[in-house]
């Protein structure tokens, strides 16, 4: 029997040489560990420098929390990069709206990824109070499948508490363009961009799928 697909993750920035690998590349690393062959994680620009590396301080950044910056060549987000894609993780609100330009049927599917992250935060701490049973199961036995349940009907819940989540500013929602800019503002975008990842594979890592429970984690 074939194993069941991972689940897809499309990060979202302009050139993609800055933001968005770094949110594939850690994102990917880190998901490695929680569920191995679960998820795949690629990214696209709206604007990109088409064949291009990644930026050298993004890379190190990349470098510094463990992931692997090598063998990258920037994409240009197009309708058939999106087509089966589970979820989008976009840089701004305005990258959000391009995505929703080129496939309408994403609408449930794609977010800023600091407002997902805090979206995820609110379920995080709601399941800890309330003591909330954790989403997934298996199915016959198989992680990845059970993987694959909890992840595609992750973005109704998550939108179900964004009115818990609302930043005070909506600039909050996105992360800095370093692009040509100083190292300064690369920092910035680190500050940014690194807790939103953090919180993405805590929720991960609490939902994971444990073999032979029946149960994700606890």
């Amino acid at each position: 029997m074939d194993s069941p697909a991972p689940v897809r993750i499309l990060t979202v920035c302009t050139g993609n040489i800055c933001r968005s690998p770094v949110a594939e590349r850690l994102l990917q690393a880190g998901l490695n560990q929680v569920v191995p062959g679960g998820f795949e994680v690629r990214s696209a620009g709206t604007r990109a420098m088409v064949g291009d590396p990644i930026q050298p301080i993004s890379a190190d950044i990349i470098r510094t929390f463990g992931g692997d910056p090598e063998h990258f060549a920037a994409r240009q987000l197009t309708p058939k990069i999106l087509r089966g894609v589970d979820l989008v993780l976009t840089m701004t609100s305005g990258h959000r709206g391009e995505v929703l330009q080129l496939d309408a049927s994403l609408l449930k599917r794609t977010f800023t990824i600091r407002e997902f992250a805090r979206m995820l935060d609110v379920l995080d701490r709601r399941a800890g109070a309330e003591g909330v049973a954790p989403e997934g199961t298996y199915d016959g036995g198989d992680p990845l499948a059970a993987n694959l349940a909890i992840w595609r009907g992750l973005p109704a819940r998550a939108a179900a508490v964004r009115h818990l989540s609302l930043p005070a500013d909506s600039a909050e929602n996105d992360i800095i363009d370093p692009y040509r800019r100083s190292p300064e503002v690369y920092r910035q975008m680190e500050d940014e961009l690194a807790p939103a990842i953090v919180s993405i594979l805590r929720h991960a890592r609490l939902k994971a799928p444990v073999r032979g429970t029946g149960a994700a984690t606890p």
